[in-house]
C-alpha cells in the first residue's frame, strides 16, 4: 500500500476558501439557510474558510446584493428599504448559518463595505466643488451650495444598537444632487480626498454614493464601535474588505487590531484592491503595514489572458509580476469572482476550458489562501454555466494529499508546465495549453515501480520504471494530476460519498 491509505500523515493543514455567493442569486431570502445546509458537505470537500456576502441592509432592500450599503446595524431585522430580511435572509438566519458553519469546523469571513453609503433618509444643503471625473484632483475652484442626499437617521431602527446619525460632515463627497437629479462627482467644501489610496484617475478615494470620510475622528470611532458590535454579535473569524484601493490604508491596521480583541478574535483579513499592477498591490501592503492579505488580481488577469489567447502567453512567466510570486504570504489567489462574471463592470471572465488548469495552479502549489468561486463550484443557472470539471477532486486533493515541497520539473516550455508536490502522497501536475497532447518525462528513484493515475483522465495509468523514470501524458488544453493508485482509490471513494 506504500502508506497511501493514511490520508493525514505528513500532509500540511492547507487553507481553502469558498466564496459563498455569486451576483445573480435569487432574491428569495434563502442563502443563509441554504449555505448552512451545505456546511457538512463543504467541510468534507476540504474547505476551511467560507466568505459570506455582505449581511446588512442595502439601499435596494432585499434586492440588494449587499454593496449598496444603507445600514450596517440592520442584519435583516428592521422593516427598512421595503423589507425586513436582506436578499439572503434574516438576522436570525445569518447568525444561525455562522453557528452551523462553525459547528463543522469552517471559519467564516464577513464581507465589510466601508467606502460608501447609499439610500439616504433625508436631504441637506451642502457646499461642494464639482470634480473632474477623469482626474479627481481637479475641481471647480468655486464651491456651490446644493441639496444633497446625505442624512442617514435610520428611523425604522430608532436608535437600536447605535444612536449615531450620518450627515455630510461624515463624508468627503457624493455624486447625486437631490434638487435637480444631476449626476457628477462632488467634493464637499473643507474636505479632502484621502492620500493613502489608489492614484487611478488622480485619486481613487471616491467610487460611488456618499463617500465615507475615514479620516474624520467621529467616523473612525463609529466604524470601530460598529466593528466591535458586529464581531461580538456574529462571532466571525475574519473579514473580506471591499474596495480597499479607495480607503485610506492607514485606517485598517488599528481597526483590525481592535477587532482581534473581541468576539472570536478574528485573525484573518483579505482586501480587494482591484488592480493588475503588482507594484500597486505591494505598495498598499506596505502602506497598511501588512495588516491584511490581498486578492491576487494580477494573477487573475494572467489567467484571463491565457484563457483567451493561449498561443500568445508563455506559461513559464505565469508567476511573474504577481502577488503570489512577490509577496506569497500575503496573496489570496483566485480564478474568478462575483465582479468578474459576465455582465459586471469588472467583467474579466476566465474561459471554461482553462479553469481546471487555473485551479490546479492555485490549489496544488504553494498558494496559502486560494479562493474558489461559488459559480465555479455549483454552476450558475443565470449564465447557463456548469460547475468547473475536476474542481471537487482538486479541493479534496489539496486537503488530503498535498505536501509542502514544490519541485519544478525540467522541460517546461511556453505551453506546458510540470511540477511535483513532494511528501507522503506525491503528486505530479502537468498544465498544457497547446493544441496537441504533450508527454512530460520525470524521474524519481524513490517512486520506482509505483503506479500513478491521472485523476482528470483515469485511463492514463503510468507505471514508474525501476530507475524512477516515467512519461506523463497530458491531453491538449488540459491539466493532468498524477497520484499514487492507492490515493486515487481513496479519492474515488470520497467522490462516491459526495454523490
Amino acid at each position: 500500500m506504500n502508506g497511501q491509505a493514511d490520508m493525514t500523515a505528513g500532509t500540511a493543514n492547507h487553507e481553502t476558501m469558498l466564496q459563498c455567493f455569486e451576483w445573480y442569486l435569487p432574491d428569495d431570502h434563502g442563502l443563509w439557510n441554504w449555505i448552512a445546509a451545505q456546511a457538512q458537505d463543504l467541510a468534507a470537500a476540504g474547505f476551511t474558510m467560507t466568505w459570506l456576502p455582505p449581511a446588512y441592509k442595502g439601499q435596494a432592500g432585499d434586492a440588494d446584493v449587499g454593496y449598496g450599503v444603507y445600514d450596517m446595524y440592520d442584519l435583516g431585522e428592521f422593516d427598512a428599504k421595503g423589507s425586513v430580511p436582506t436578499k439572503y435572509g434574516s438576522r436570525g438566519d445569518y447568525l444561525g448559518a455562522i453557528r452551523t458553519l462553525h459547528g463543522h469546523g469552517l471559519r467564516v469571513l464577513a464581507d465589510i463595505v466601508f467606502n460608501h453609503r447609499m439610500g439616504a433618509d433625508g436631504e441637506e444643503r451642502v457646499t461642494a466643488h464639482v470634480v473632474d471625473v477623469d482626474d479627481r484632483t481637479v475641481n471647480d475652484r468655486t464651491a456651490i451650495e446644493r441639496t444633497l442626499d446625505t442624512v442617514y437617521d435610520f428611523p425604522e431602527r430608532d436608535g437600536a444598537y447605535s444612536t449615531f446619525r450620518w450627515n455630510w460632515r461624515d463624508f468627503t463627497g457624493t455624486d447625486y444632487t437631490a434638487n435637480d437629479g444631476s449626476i457628477g462627482i462632488m467634493r464637499f467644501a473643507g474636505k479632502q480626498w484621502s492620500d493613502n489610496v489608489s492614484h487611478e484617475r488622480g485619486n481613487f478615494d471616491y467610487i460611488m454614493g456618499d463617500d465615507v470620510d475615514v479620516n474624520e475622528p467621529e467616523v473612525v470611532k463609529e466604524l470601530t464601535d460598529w466593528g466591535i458590535w458586529y464581531t461580538e454579535t456574529t462571532g466571525v473569524d475574519g473579514f473580506r474588505l471591499d474596495a480597499v484601493k479607495s480607503i485610506d490604508a492607514k485606517f485598517f491596521k488599528p481597526w483590525l487590531k481592535t477587532m482581534r480583541e473581541h468576539g472570536n478574535h478574528p485573525d484573518f483579513a483579505v482586501g480587494e484592491y482591484w488592480s493588475g499592477d503588482v507594484d500597486e498591490l505591494t505598495g498598499y501592503l506596505n502602506d497598511c503595514g501588512h495588516c491584511m492579505t490581498l486578492f491576487d488580481v494580477a494573477l487573475h488577469f494572467a489567467f484571463e489572458h491565457i484563457s483567451h489567447n493561449p498561443a500568445s502567453y508563455d506559461l513559464r512567466s505565469l508567476a511573474a509580476h504577481t502577488l503570489t510570486d512577490i509577496e506569497p504570504a500575503y496573496a489570496c489567489a483566485f480564478v474568478d469572482n462575483h465582479d468578474t462574471q459576465p455582465g459586471q463592470a469588472l467583467e474579466s471572465w476566465v474561459q471554461p476550458w482553462f479553469k481546471p488548469l487555473a485551479y490546479a495552479y492555485i490549489l496544488l502549489r504553494d498558494s496559502p489562501y486560494p479562493c474558489v468561486f461559488f459559480g465555479d463550484w455549483y454552476g450558475m443557472p443565470h449564465e447557463g454555466t456548469a460547475p468547473t470539471p475536476f474542481l471537487h477532486e482538486l479541493v479534496w486533493t489539496r486537503a488530503h494529499l498535498l505536501g509542502d515541497v514544490i519541485v519544478p520539473q525540467q522541460g517546461d516550455d511556453a505551453r506546458t508546465l510540470c511540477w511535483k508536490v513532494d511528501g507522503p502522497h506525491p503528486l505530479y501536475v502537468v498544465l498544457n495549453t497547446a493544441d496537441d497532447q504533450v508527454v512530460r518525462n520525470v524521474r524519481d528513484e524513490h517512486l520506482a515501480s509505483r503506479t500513478f493515475v491521472d485523476m482528470c483522465h483515469p485511463d492514463a495509468t503510468v507505471v514508474v520504471a525501476d530507475d524512477g523514470r516515467a512519461s506523463l501524458p497530458c491531453p491538449q488544453r488540459a491539466c493532468a494530476v498524477y497520484m499514487d493508485a492507492d490515493d486515487y482509490a481513496v479519492l474515488q471513494e470520497a467522490m462516491r460519498r459526495r454523490v
